[in-house]
């Protein structure tokens, strides 16, 4: 797996981190969920950073605002018991095919 995408994964799995955190911080009144918040997302824009070394910068917000929006959704399912409804559901699947479209057509992934 190229580096480029190693970071990417690193950066997103650190976004949904920090937001589940957020969640959990109750508006930033419980300190060890406000303290991940900052860990999490501070290490994720910097693997973020790294990532844009190798691809364009919409390219890189696309897959990582995407994904981390999918993958919260999942956690809010599960882990807050969040409920989604079709329009919510149909929305993030689109989204999903649009990071596969992007991934597998398009030639601006890379610099």
């Amino acid at each position: 797996m190229p580096v480029q995408y190693l970071y990417l994964i690193v950066a997103v799995a650190a976004e949904t981190v920090g937001t589940t955190a957020l969640q959990a911080s109750k508006e930033f009144t419980r300190l060890v969920p406000s303290l991940i918040v900052v860990a999490s997302y501070s290490v994720s824009f910097y693997f973020l950073g790294m990532t844009l070394r190798y691809m364009p910068v919409g390219i890189v917000y696309a897959i990582w605002s995407g994904l981390g929006i999918v993958l919260i959704a999942a956690i809010g399912y599960v882990v807050f018991g969040q409920k989604l409804d079709l329009a919510a559901t149909l929305g993030m699947t689109l989204i999903i095919l649009g990071i596969v479209i992007i991934q597998l057509f398009s030639k601006s992934t890379s610099h």
